[in-house]
């Protein structure tokens, strides 16, 4: 428990000064990583993470099950057929395309890492942090329709990593065709096939009940918040317990609860609390992660990261963009301004979790780690000049 306690203390502590670093260069992600990474650098990284790390493992993937469920519950479906035009491409052609070419350039670097490992690191490094980026996503400097958009990609493209990343990692241990249609087939209707289920059950059945229940009176705003909180976690031990997975099912569970109900407000105090929270918990877990990796790591490793921020996300965009009518300038800030932060951690910690060790598997452990490290201070750091070059006369 000692991990814990360290950790309570520092959020009490960011919170009394929480004032005082609005408006400066320093984020959250950027001090709770430091000090994860001045936790191990003291206690020794080995030590750390027995100290409490594998609690850590669980609270990570219970925020991004929490984070997917929301981020999808609270996407209007309405507003995303209307105005989601940008948003849709940056998903559809923008996100493939970013996978594409960052498995291709991880590829090149390292060939011993073979096809399917290089499309795991490019597809576990494809989701955005909305979080990374609150002070574009709250700014009023910058375009509203530039700030949706980010926020719309933000919140939908980790769900939709997250079946790719299963679907590669499927394909890691298959070396014959008619093995694949067997292996992939089972993955389908386990991972995929059930989670789905169970996300359809759990949002639909929910929404049904909370629809029911206001329409008669019995639902106060506490109690509401409380439901919605419960369906996730439903969603989760459900998945657990027939071996589904439990990301997908989160997802679809907040698409799903859409169907026949809408929470009161899309801006909820208390999950953006709790969010908050947690997601510092993974940061700081990320920070005792990164000394370890670091003692290891290689040049390459950086100038991976680097392509991956840049060259890997850039031109992604630049592609989807076309003919939006947005300025060069416009598209550019949008395309630098796709940090790589919780889901890349989270689902980095999955895939390891599930791989067990190997050559592979360290070195896609390390690219993730010098990726997510570089955007936590690149982004966190240029995200206030960078609304003042968008907002500069051309």
């Amino acid at each position: 428990m000692l991990l814990l306690g360290i950790f309570i203390v520092l959020v009490f502590a960011y919170g009394l000064v929480s004032r005082r670093l609005q408006g400066t260069l320093l984020t959250g992600p950027m001090l709770f990583t430091l000090a994860g990474m001045l936790v191990a650098l003291v206690l020794t990284p080995g030590l750390a993470m027995e100290s409490g790390g594998e609690w850590f493992l669980k609270v990570s993937e219970l925020t991004l099950v929490l984070l997917l469920f929301t981020d999808a519950c609270h996407t209007s479906l309405r507003e995303l057929r209307r105005d989601g035009a940008l948003s849709a491409r940056l998903l559809t052609v923008g996100m493939l395309l970013t996978i594409l070419l960052g498995a291709v350039i991880a590829w090149l670097l390292f060939p011993s890492l073979g096809l399917w490992y290089a499309a795991i690191v490019a597809t576990i490094l494809a989701p955005t942090d909305a979080g990374l980026g609150q002070v574009i996503v709250n700014s009023d400097k910058v375009p509203e329709k530039i700030r949706e958009t980010l926020n719309v990609e933000a919140g939908l493209n980790d769900g939709l990593s997250v079946p790719l990343l299963l679907f590669f990692i499927v394909l890691t241990g298959v070396e014959a065709f008619h093995e694949a249609q067997g292996m992939l087939l089972q993955y389908l209707v386990e991972q995929l096939g059930y989670g789905a289920l169970i996300g359809m059950l759990v949002g639909g059945v929910g929404g049904l009940l909370l629809a029911m229940s206001r329409e008669r009176g019995w639902l106060a705003e506490d109690g509401e918040q409380m439901a919605i909180l419960s369906l996730p976690i439903l969603a989760l031990l459900l998945s657990e317990a027939v071996e589904a997975s439990m990301f997908i099912a989160a997802f679809v569970a907040g698409l799903a609860l859409q169907w026949r109900y809408q929470p009161r407000s899309r801006e909820d105090r208390f999950y953006g609390l709790l969010g908050e929270w947690l997601s510092h918990s993974v940061f700081f877990l990320f920070g005792l992660m990164a000394i370890s990796a670091l003692e290891n790591m290689q040049w390459q490793y950086l100038l991976y990261g680097l392509l991956s921020l840049t060259l890997v996300r850039i031109v992604p965009v630049m592609l989807a963009l076309v003919g939006t009518g947005l300025s060069q300038r416009q598209r550019l800030f949008m395309g630098w301004f796709g940090p790589r932060g919780l889901a890349s951690i989270v689902l980095g910690m999955v895939f390891l979790e599930q791989h067990g060790s190997g050559e592979g598997v360290e070195m896609i452990h390390q690219l993730v780690v010098a990726t997510v490290l570089l955007s936590v201070f690149l982004h966190g750091m240029t995200a206030s000049p960078g609304i003042r070059w968008l907002g500069r006369r051309p």
